[in-house]
């Protein structure tokens, strides 16, 4: 039976957001005997639900609620309102994602250490590491059903990858394959395998990709100790005056304001939403926002340095049939500042369909070149670059003028590249142009950012309250009962996609909160 828990019950946990994340954290507190809310601003889909058409798709599940941009980054100039593609529906952006689950390398954690000081950029080591991290990462593997772990086997590759990979290996590169991806090669955990139809993004209709939607959230109310409420907005947060957090205010179905008494509030709404909620909680005894006596909620955005490379050849490669993202090149994800920048960067395939492809080929350039492009659509293959951008204490989310429908101040998101991402990008374009014009590309060209992509950081995890929001249980400094436990906590971004190292850390913060809860000391 599904659980209904009292507005006035203070014993359970609220989780704002139910992505990767909070979605996670939900089920895992739930198995374990504890009582939870999560609060879900979008409506549910499920496989059933999801639609194979890129702009449709978009607007059944994109989060279209106002932001606004500023800064020198490409996207504020492109695409102002949709500053990242982030989805508003039970099971977050693990819904809208590629499946790419790979590790952060041993070196990563300890960026400070490892790159030293970079001018502009403000880095800061991670609190915990490589060994600490290794049994969550193995127990997040396993709930995902990670191929290449255990004894899981790699997805097959499609033409994309072919090409992809012969190019690679032109170049000399060694660390080429379908990727580890959280996308069932064979049949796992009541999922079937990939059927290779090739829309990936627009929710895996066949359920083969791992998604909070339908497995942890599922599972977690099975358990009857897990209260979904969909389609309700949280909009402050409040504390009592020993500074301790109380409950969340949300706007509900109807629109109505309520509020949800709580033991612990954990806020999992992605890198915008969640510094945005901190800082729209602001009260008299925390005048800028909860959690941020170190005025470092919202600082630290990074997204990945990002761009795509395509190619086209004299015959059909039809890069958009079989599995998206099931291509991989991970020789540059190293640290080897000969190259002329810190940290490293990922090689993966990509293929757009023709709409979003018009749309992101070279936004607002037309003329001959674009449209000879897209007539050659077929016979086209892609790649994009994800690569580790330095994070910037003026790269950050901040409240706008602007409000939205509830008259919440939204996310302002400022960003600016630094002189590190911009030469990595660079670099990347090179690599990526000169795989495919060793395998006979008759023109390869790159493409600019899309808003599409990993936000990290504005609420990072430092070793002292004075240098980030949370400890290295994504506990806040400032309130012991206020837990954050998106992206947003990442100190530093890493050359890998985020959402393995999320789930890990999710599952231990669920450990570490349900201990707490059991001593009595939150």
């Amino acid at each position: 039976m599904v659980a209904k828990f009292d507005l006035n019950d203070d014993s359970v946990v609220v989780i704002i957001g139910t992505g990767a994340g909070g979605g996670v954290l939900a089920n895992e507190l739930a198995q374990k005997g504890v009582k939870v809310v999560a609060l879900e601003s979008g409506g549910r889909y499920l496989p059933e639900d999801y639609i194979n058409d890129e702009w449709e798709s978009f607007t059944q599940l994109a989060w279209l609620d106002a932001r606004t941009t500023s800064g020198s980054w490409r996207v504020a100039k492109d695409f102002a309102g949709l500053p990242a593609w982030i989805v508003k529906a039970v099971g977050g952006t693990t819904t809208h994602w590629a499946g790419a689950s790979i590790r952060f390398q041993e070196h990563e954690w300890k960026a400070l250490s490892t790159y030293g000081a970079v001018e502009g950029a403000n880095l800061l080591d991670w609190p915990i590491d490589a060994a600490e991290m290794a049994p969550w990462y193995e127990k997040a593997e396993a709930k995902l059903g990670v191929t290449r772990t255990g004894d899981r086997a790699g997805l097959p590759g499609n033409n994309n990858y072919l090409v992809f990979e012969k190019g690679a290996k032109a170049l000399g590169y060694k660390e080429v394959h379908t990727g580890r991806m959280a996308i069932n090669s064979a049949d796992y955990d009541d999922r079937m395998a990939c059927q290779q139809t090739g829309f990936c993004f627009q929710g895996c209709k066949w359920g083969a990709k791992w998604s909070a939607a339908y497995t942890d959230i599922p599972r977690g109310e099975a358990t009857g100790n897990l209260e979904v409420r969909e389609k309700c907005h949280a909009a402050r947060i409040l504390h009592n005056d020993e500074g301790k957090v109380t409950g969340v205010e949300y706007f509900d179905a109807d629109g109505n304001l309520q509020f949800q008494k709580a033991r612990i509030v954990s806020v999992a709404g992605n890198s915008f939403e969640s510094p945005r909620l901190l800082l729209n909680s602001a009260s008299s005894m925390f005048p800028n926002g909860l959690a941020n006596s170190s005025d470092q909620v919202g600082r630290n955005y990074m997204r990945h340095t990002t761009g795509s490379v395509y190619a086209i050849f004299d015959k059909p490669v039809r890069m958009w049939r079989g599995t998206t993202m099931a291509g991989i090149v991970q020789d540059e994800a190293r640290h080897d500042p000969s190259r002329g920048f810190v940290g490293g960067y990922e090689l993966e395939t990509l293929s757009l369909g023709l709409p979003f492809m018009a749309a992101f080929l070279n936004p607002g350039g037309w003329g001959r070149g674009f449209t000879t492009a897209l007539d050659h659509y077929e016979n086209m293959a892609g790649m994009w670059i994800v690569g580790e951008d330095m994070p910037q204490a003026t790269n950050r989310v901040t409240l706008s003028d602007a409000v939205d429908q509830y008259g919440l101040k939204v996310a302002n998101v400022h960003f600016d590249d630094h002189p590190n991402d911009v030469a990595m990008r660079n670099h990347a374009y090179k690599q990526g142009i000169a795989m495919y014009e060793a395998v006979g590309a008759t023109r390869a060209f790159p493409t600019p950012p899309y808003p599409s992509t990993h936000n990290l950081g504005t609420n990072r995890m430092s070793e002292k309250p004075e240098d980030g929001v949370v400890n290295k249980w994504g506990q806040t400094h400032d309130i012991s009962n206020l837990f954050v436990s998106d992206g947003s906590q990442f100190t530093t971004g890493a050359a890998e996609n985020p959402t393995l190292t999320i789930v890990a850390l999710a599952i231990r913060q669920a450990d570490y909160i349900a201990r707490e809860m059991s001593a009595g000391n939150i």
